[in-house]
């Protein structure tokens, strides 16, 4: 069961090794640290942090975040015996709970750049039947388009996409996120749309079988595009769930 959810972003600047004693985009920093706090404190059996990656894979929940790309001086954070570090956004997820203070267990699960819709809703429905109290932190970002400065220069298009994303989590409308075009999330560069698709699996899943009389209300706790990418940061706590995490 889906007991509730985060959605964050994962640029590297969420590390302080990248940016150093810069305070970039604090505001975001301060509204994934938010998110998932609020996940941590719904009380979870497992945790499972999920995000885009070359292939679909589930990680050893110990790896931890690489920044040797990066942050070439910085304590990286790899693994020690010469284990390859996880992939970026589930390092960052990593980072994230640990600085929410979250101990408990945790599912590490990659889900490739190029999973088809079906793959992603077949993932998340497994995610949400792997049995007691679910939580989930979506590592996702969106268009990487949005500005002549942004890392793909400017595609008119990258708005609207980002704004359909945004307005369909906030509305709990998690089955429009599997309309999505791949093709077209790959020409805006929006590398968090497997992710995004695996949550609507994760939901669907649990939402099988029962009638609801409203989706679960999201709170977008920050959607902006500094640098030209489309990040969002929205709290999705579970339909019914006592234990919501905001208080």
């Amino acid at each position: 069961m889906i007991t509730a959810a985060a959605l964050c972003p994962a640029p590297p600047l969420l590390a302080r090794e990248v940016t150093g004693g810069d305070p970039v985009v604090p505001e975001l920093r301060q509204a994934c640290a938010e998110a998932v706090r609020r996940l941590v404190r719904c009380e979870p059996d497992v945790i499972a942090v999920v995000g885009p990656a070359p292939v679909t894979a589930r990680w050893p929940a110990d790896r931890g975040l690489g920044l040797s790309v990066f942050a070439p001086r910085a304590a990286s954070g790899d693994p020690p015996g010469g284990h390859p570090a996880a992939p970026l956004p589930l390092g960052l997820g990593t980072r994230l709970l640990d600085q929410a203070g979250y101990a408990g267990p945790r599912l590490l699960e990659a889900v490739g750049y190029d999973e088809p819709a079906a793959g992603c809703v077949a993932l998340g429905e497994q995610i949400a039947a792997s049995g007691g109290r679910v939580g989930l932190l979506i590592m996702a970002d969106g268009s990487a388009r949005r500005g002549p400065r942004a890392p793909g220069y400017l595609d008119e298009r990258a708005a609207a996409f980002d704004a359909a994303v945004e307005d369909a989590v906030r509305d709990g409308d998690l089955d429009a996120l599997l309309d999505i075009d791949p093709v077209l999330a790959r020409e805006l560069l929006a590398a968090g749309r497997p992710a995004w698709q695996v949550l609507a699996g994760a939901v669907r899943e649990q939402s099988a079988g029962t009638a609801r009389e409203q989706p679960p209300a999201a709170e977008i706790l920050y959607s902006d595009d500094p640098f030209g990418v489309a990040y969002l940061v929205a709290w999705i706590p579970g339909q019914g769930n006592p234990r919501d995490g905001t208080g």
